[in-house]
């Protein structure tokens, strides 16, 4: 595995040619870039989303090429306030380009789930997202190897199959 960080980890987008898929499996993430937006959503306070833009504008330019963009973010039921926080911030994303799913955990079977976050790019190679033990994000550990790609196309596709896309979950959240 080649440990990517910075801008060699956002590069990765720039160059796929078709299809960056991301799964995320944890119902929290306590990194410090995210630490003020956050109290500011749950003090109820307006957001400029100065700090979101980097990753906003990446995914337009990549989407705008005709390159996918592509997530589902794994949430428990009942919502927790970090999940509350997503769902408000998924329309920055989608607008921006990005095709984001729900999955609840109640409707994935046990062991379809995997431990780690990861990006799947091009069908041809998988970064799995490293983050330092305070939280913050460190980079991705790609591998190309054939077979851990296969294992891993097999999950987006299956969990892809059963996630709900947001427009439909978002209009449902206030029920989970």
């Amino acid at each position: 595995m080649l440990f990517l960080q910075g801008e060699i980890f956002f590069a990765q987008f720039r160059t796929m040619t078709r299809r960056a898929f991301h799964l995320e499996v944890q119902d929290t993430y306590d990194t410090p870039e995210e630490e003020g937006p956050f109290r500011r959503f749950l003090d109820g306070q307006h957001d400029n989303l100065e700090w979101h833009q980097p990753w906003l504008e990446l995914v337009r330019d990549v989407t705008t090429t005709g390159k996918a963009v592509e997530r589902i973010r794994t949430v428990s039921i009942p919502h927790g306030d970090y999940t509350r926080w997503g769902l408000s911030m998924a329309p920055h994303n989608i607008e921006a380009g990005e095709d984001i799913r729900w999955l609840p955990r109640p409707i994935v079977a046990a062991g379809e789930l995997p431990d780690d976050d990861f990006w799947l790019l091009d069908d041809d190679s998988v970064m799995f997202t490293i983050f330092e033990p305070a939280g913050r994000f460190a980079g991705g550990a790609l591998t190309i190897d054939p077979s851990t790609v296969s294992r891993y196309c097999a999950v987006r596709d299956r969990l892809w199959a059963i996630a709900v896309p947001h427009a439909e979950y978002a209009s449902d959240a206030q029920l989970a």
